[in-house]
């Protein structure tokens, strides 16, 4: 059973970056596909990152291209998402995700995919 804890969220300024972290026990995470996805009160889990198992392939939420980047750091078991230009209406709590198998690149961006998931660590986006 792969137990995944994300941390790194906080309250930052508009405008500001943070960067969440992900660490994977009892599996290498170059063995499991990762994302993170994030969800305000009452709507469903949004994709924000991916990235691909083996060959490192990133995945991006077109809306999120640019200010969202995922990274990895094989040697910790981490996986990681810098969230710059960070803005109020992003104050959701996000998740890690990993998971097994080859899904489509479409279906890297669907929760379903995952298996496994974090506790969730929320940002809070205000002045």
């Amino acid at each position: 059973q792969v137990q995944l804890e994300d941390s790194g969220g906080g309250l930052v300024q508009p405008g500001g970056s943070l960067r969440l972290s992900c660490a994977a026990s009892e599996r290498s995470f170059s063995t499991l596909n990762m994302a993170w996805f994030r969800q305000s009160p009452g709507k469903e889990r949004e994709f924000a990152a991916a990235l691909r198992r083996m060959n490192g392939a990133t995945y991006y939420s077109e809306s999120l291209k640019g200010r969202f980047t995922p990274s990895k750091d094989d040697t910790k078991n981490a996986r990681y998402v810098q969230m710059n230009s960070l803005k109020p209406e992003e104050t959701v709590i996000y998740y890690c995700a990993a998971g097994t198998g080859s899904p489509s690149s479409l279906y890297m961006r669907f929760p379903v995919t995952y298996e496994y998931w974090g506790q969730g660590t929320q940002v809070t986006v205000s002045s």
